[in-house]
């Protein structure tokens, strides 16, 4: 019996579990945390491939029938408690294959971020809307917040759809792969990364507004400051690549 608050939707597919595993370009001295492994199927598959898996499991029922169902493996680690609140700063070097519950993905992107001196990669599978908008590019409705405080650290790619009627239950909307690999050095350098993101969040928390109206709050000269980096202050938040707001972001 799933649990709806936990957002359960389980695979069962093993060309499609296979598939996501595929994506996750994998080696065989890796150490691979899955968080919600759920029945355990995609679990089983992972320890066969890589020196040690670490399992991170919520559901306190899925987590006894686990610890039976993956009793033979001993590589690997099966951990009871909230992904949101592993200490992956622990680790040594790892990567993430996880079907995310979607009510935490966000969260729990940005909770593996703070570890990625550690973290070399993820391999999500996510809602489709949210994979769309991971890898977005200026000028689409998708690019946004998430899009840059991930593509500043990592450089996403979609690998493929997973059509709703693959999971059990059925969610009412359809999920995609999303692979994510941690850059060793940020995308672009800017002289306080603090700031940077408070530009950024500042000038999308009204997207519909010019730069010059969204981003009052945070200068008052907003107009000669946006022409100064060379941006028109006409623009909207989503046409800026994340080397102009960079660049924003280090105008004096």
């Amino acid at each position: 019996m799933t649990k709806k608050h936990l957002g359960q939707n389980f695979l069962y597919d093993p060309f499609i579990i296979e598939r996501i595993i595929r994506a996750s370009e994998l080696e065989p001295e890796d150490l691979v945390v899955e968080i919600g492994p759920g029945p355990g199927k995609m679990t089983r598959m992972l320890a066969e491939m890589v020196e040690k898996v670490i399992a991170i499991e919520l559901d306190d029922n899925l987590y006894e029938k686990l610890k039976s169902e993956l009793g033979d493996f001993s590589n690997v680690e099966l951990v009871h408690g909230d992904a949101l609140e592993y200490p992956y700063g622990g680790l040594p070097g790892f990567k993430v294959v996880a079907n995310i519950p979607y009510y935490i993905t966000t969260p729990i992107i940005f909770r593996l971020l703070d570890s990625k001196e550690n973290l070399k990669s993820m391999t999500l599978t996510v809602q489709k809307e949210v994979a769309q908008r991971i890898v977005a590019k200026p000028g689409g409705r998708d690019y946004g917040i998430l899009s840059i405080m991930i593509q500043y650290y990592a450089k996403p790619v979609l690998k493929f759809m997973i059509p709703k009627e693959a999971f059990r239950p059925m969610p009412k909307v359809d999920s995609a792969v999303v692979y994510i690999k941690t850059l060793n050095e940020p995308s672009v350098y800017v002289k306080e990364e603090k700031f940077f993101f408070r530009v950024v969040k500042t000038a999308f928390s009204q997207r519909r507004k010019m730069l010059s109206n969204s981003l009052k709050s945070v200068r008052e000269d907003v107009k000669e400051w946006l022409i100064k980096a060379g941006i028109d202050p006409n623009r909207r938040p989503e046409t800026l690549s994340i080397q102009e707001f960079a660049r924003l972001a280090d105008t004096d």
